[in-house]
């Protein structure tokens, strides 16, 4: 009997837990959610400025998306959405490459300086990438990278160059990997290149997914760099750069519903590619904690 009670106070217990959890997590979504909500209905309004009196607009249009797409008298929204897409995919293929290559290296190889790179990849890891803007524009300008159609390779290299340093999550999937199964591959006859594109690869489909998603989203949504290198050259703007100006003093009374509207529309192929690859963003979150 005194067992039959304690189970079920405990069984009160963890319900009365799980309710105050799951009210918790609701009111935050809630929360979050409001400044989304907004700025997609605001999307719609006719009404042009700023500021207006009520939460939500009360005309409905859908004239802004229409304009962004239509009327290029100060910004061009297709060019530079395109110019963000090709960097994008650009340095998410080059930089996934180059962690998979360096992770596969300090996870698999021994060689001399493995333990002092590691550590200096650490290091450097530990500083935000924007404390080295000045030095990167001054070395890009150097290689005559920083005028004209080189622009977009100048910020390929920008968002690529350094990304090797970022392997650890990698690194830590791929220790997970049974060794045997490389040593295996080379009682067969495999090289080192062979086994890591033919075992090694296929068994970090999770992790590939994951990289790749960072480092598209990397180049998305980055503004300092972007801003830095491509200064006053609106045919090479990126979204982040476009929407920036779209609320400078000159603009923002008539671009600020094209302002949200472009919002809504760079945050669908990001939205997009999440609810796709979710599973394997899941698989390769756990595969990192585990090793």
């Amino acid at each position: 009997m005194a067992k039959n009670l304690t189970n079920a106070s405990a069984r009160r217990k963890r319900i009365a837990t799980d309710v105050i959890v799951h009210v918790f997590l609701a009111v935050m979504c809630f929360i979050w959610l409001i400044p989304l909500f907004w700025v997609a209905a605001h999307s719609f309004r006719a009404t042009q400025g700023q500021y207006i009196r009520t939460f939500l607009p009360t005309d409905w249009t859908l004239n802004n998306y229409k304009l962004l797409f239509t009327d290029f008298t100060h910004l061009n929204f297709p060019r530079m959405f395109m110019n963000t897409f090709v960097i994008a995919c650009c340095s998410c293929l080059i930089s996934t490459f180059l962690v998979l290559s360096v992770a596969y290296c300090t996870s698999r190889l021994k060689f001399k300086f493995r333990k002092p790179y590691m550590n200096m990849a650490m290091i450097i890891t530990m500083f935000p990438g924007f404390m080295s803007m000045v030095a990167t524009y001054f070395l890009l300008k150097a290689m005559g990278l920083t005028e004209g159609a080189k622009l977009p390779l100048a910020l390929i290299i920008c968002y690529s160059a350094g990304s090797g340093t970022g392997f650890y999550i990698m690194k830590g999937y791929m220790d997970t990997i049974p060794k045997a199964l490389d040593e295996a591959a080379y009682l067969d006859g495999a090289t080192k290149f062979q086994t890591f594109t033919k075992i090694t690869l296929p068994m970090c489909k999770p992790m590939i997914v994951y990289q790749l998603i960072t480092s598209f989203m990397g180049p998305w949504v980055d503004f300092i760099f972007a801003k830095v290198i491509v200064r006053a050259n609106p045919q090479y703007y990126t979204v982040s750069i476009g929407l920036w100006s779209m609320l400078e003093k000159e603009l923002v009374y008539h671009y600020f519903t094209r302002f949200c509207a472009g919002a809504v529309l760079i945050s669908i192929p990001i939205a997009t590619l999440y609810m796709i690859t979710q599973r394997f963003y899941q698989e390769a979150m756990s595969g990192s904690v585990k090793g």
